[in-house]
């Protein structure tokens, strides 16, 4: 049974950081790609990063490029999401999921064809 838990979601002011973590059980991770999602209130749910199976391979979305780093700990069977000079607009409640491909086109949600996590939220706030 696979098993994605998402962690490390909470309150910060805009400026500050955050590293999620989706932690797997019943699947090895470096043999697919983790998505990572968000979906803030009345919005639809959005690709945010996603990292490929080994030799890990990462893409994000425009809005968050250069801010977030997407990143593997195969021992951990692991995959964060560090997220830094967070702005009001990154406020959202952030999923992992699994699938067999991650590129640069960051496949929509509709089309993930393995697990998710149940989410943890992101407020970003003053």
């Amino acid at each position: 049974q696979v098993q994605l838990v998402e962690s490390g979601g909470g309150l910060v002011q805009p400026g500050g950081s955050l590293r999620l973590s989706c932690a797997a059980s019943g699947v090895t991770l470096d043999y697919y790609a983790t998505h990572w999602f968000r979906q803030a209130p009345g919005k639809e749910r959005e690709g945010v990063s996603c990292i490929s199976e080994s030799p890990g391979r990462t893409y994000y979305a425009r809005s968050v490029k250069g801010r977030f780093t997407i990143s593997r700990d195969d021992a951990k069977n692991t995959v964060y999401l560090q997220m830094n000079s967070l702005k009001p607009e990154d406020t959202g409640v952030y999923y992992c999921a699994t699938d067999w491909v991650c590129n640069s086109d960051l496949m929509p949600p509709t089309q993930i064809r393995g697990s998710w996590g149940q989410g943890t939220q992101v407020t970003v706030s003053s």
